[in-house]
């Protein structure tokens, strides 16, 4: 490996408790039953995050993002204890973006403010659709009507920056339903807009008891109308299923998808620090399931793996190529440490069956490899052979 260097680094906290599980949701989180145990968990988080805080070295934070699961279950005072915590563990950046993911229909009135006053400057908000037939298909606990009382509630609070999750190729939905969904969306005037397919993950609900969902053609047409419909608006599409207005992308997901650093911390939380010497990229993983993470989080609880060179090409694509800008060489050697030629066989390759393409000194996806992303990862599997620099 060559040297590498230290790239950005971000702070993710899971909180794992929802009121319901969604069928088709595969995230880390639990049906709350019984009394939420706000401030066993947040104790919990501090002590996990002073455990894991010298390992980042001192190196500042430019964003955190509370994501779930619901964090919008635990109030404004626990979620301000939390990032007084992270004030004091951690060198926070100039105007560090914070978010926090909000069901709908667990928001109270004047919320919103109270958590803008405990340090939240973004919201992201868990909409997934604006028909109540859709909703209900899903699971959700919200009403079409709460979203949109939400998002007026952002705009009051001062919180404009915020995203919509928006979900397409729902059951019995049509290309002019899904058109409708991102309408009412745009009538909200979100900042970002997460617009993503619903897919049936192993061991779901939905996987066991697959719903009827449309059929390929449906869901071409859906992505094409949505997609030029959010143009027309001003959110540009920035990665796969992501789209914002000028300055408003994801600080916190481009640092993901540029291969970025970020502690994790909570039940089933999952983290990434490269350590320059000796040159070695670090996955951590916290026990996933609630009770014991409470039990463990004192005891410096999350498990540490090398990752081993040979899967850094794959680990660095999967992120990277989900980016409209793709990347350039330089970034992958200073943020894998890999030689260029680990890679630049199985790139020629992807150009010739076009699902890459080379701009300038870059590389991106292009609309066809967007569409098979997964197949265009295949070339950089240790055990492919494609992947043989």
């Amino acid at each position: 490996m060559t040297m590498l260097e230290n790239p950005p680094l971000a702070l993710y906290v899971h909180f794992p408790w929802c009121v319901s599980k969604c069928p088709y949701c595969d995230f880390n989180s639990y049906a709350l039953r019984g009394p939420l145990a706000e401030d066993a968990y947040v104790a919990a988080l501090c002590t996990d995050l002073e455990a894991q805080a010298g390992a980042a070295s001192g190196r500042e934070v430019i964003s955190i993002f509370l994501g779930g699961g619901t964090p919008s279950l635990f109030s404004p005072r626990g979620i301000g204890a939390l990032l007084a915590a992270a004030r004091r563990q951690l060198p926070l950046a100039a105007g560090v973006e914070v978010t926090l993911e909000a069901n709908p229909g667990t928001i109270e009135r004047g919320r919103f403010a109270e958590y803008r006053a405990a340090g939240i400057n973004r919201v992201s908000l868990g909409a997934q659709s604006f028909e109540a037939e859709r909703l209900a298909a899903l699971g959700r606990i919200h009403s079409p009507e709460e979203t949109c009382r939400a998002a007026e509630e952002l705009h009051v609070a001062g919180l404009g920056n915020f995203n919509l999750d928006l979900m397409y190729g729902l059951p019995g939905q049509d290309p002019a339903g899904a058109l409708r969904d991102v309408e009412a969306a745009l009538a909200l005037d979100p900042a970002h807009l997460s617009h993503y397919q619903l897919t049936l993950e192993p061991g779901t609900l939905f996987a066991g008891r697959p719903p009827a969902l449309p059929d390929e053609e449906a869901l071409e047409r859906m992505l094409a109308l949505c997609g030029e419909r959010l143009a027309q608006a001003g959110l540009a599409q920035y990665e796969v299923s992501a789209y914002a207005r000028s300055g408003r992308q994801c600080t916190h997901n481009l640092n993901y998808w540029r291969f970025g650093d970020y502690l994790g911390i909570g039940a089933g939380a999952h983290g990434k620090l490269t350590c320059v010497t000796p040159a070695t990229v670090l996955r951590s993983a916290q026990p996933r399931e609630p009770r014991r993470y409470l039990t463990v989080a004192a005891q410096g609880a999350a498990q540490q793996r090398i990752v081993p060179a040979e899967q850094l090409p794959f680990e660095f694509m999967l992120n990277a190529l989900r980016l409209r800008e793709g990347f350039e060489p330089a970034l992958f050697t200073r943020r894998t440490g890999l030689a260029w030629d680990t890679v630049a066989g199985p790139l020629e390759q992807l150009i010739a069956r076009e699902l890459i393409l080379r701009e300038g000194a870059g590389y991106r996806a292009s609309p066809l490899g967007w569409r098979f992303l997964n197949e265009a990862l295949l070339a950089f599997l240790p055990e492919n052979p494609q992947s043989a620099g």
